[in-house]
């Protein structure tokens, strides 16, 4: 599937879910792409590219923020905060500059790529309510 070998069951639930997903190293670091991710409504597009950083500790230490391409913008014209481009395989991602909290920590043995992707859509889905 790419450029390095996920855990098992990171590897069995990409499958079942996503059509298209590819592992990627790049420079020092290595990302999960997975192509055609749904938005929910409200955004500028249906589906985008979403991108995870994956740290060489992975599964033990945790993935952090979600990178998007394209970029998201509301239809409303409200702004999204803390964002940043990020340059990943020659495109303009979208860096969503979210993070678990003391009350959502990482739980090593428990949290993987399927977790974190419940916490993107919630961080979705929550950019609605907060502006």
């Amino acid at each position: 599937m790419g450029d390095f070998i996920l855990p098992e069951d990171d590897v069995d639930y990409l499958e079942e879910t996503y059509s298209s997903w590819k592992t990627v190293l790049e420079g020092a670091h290595r990302w999960i792409v997975i192509d055609s991710y749904p938005v929910p409504k409200g955004y500028n597009v249906s589906f985008v590219n979403l991108a995870l950083r994956i740290d060489a500790g992975y599964p033990n230490s945790q993935i952090d923020m979600v990178y998007f391409y394209p970029l998201l913008n509301r239809v409303d014209g409200k702004p999204i905060g803390a964002l940043v481009n990020q340059s990943l395989m020659n495109l303009n991602f979208q860096r969503w500059s979210r993070h678990r909290t003391a009350q959502n920590p990482w739980r090593p043995g428990l949290d993987n790529i399927q977790t974190h992707l419940l916490l993107v859509d919630y961080w979705l889905q929550r950019e609605f309510q907060i502006r």
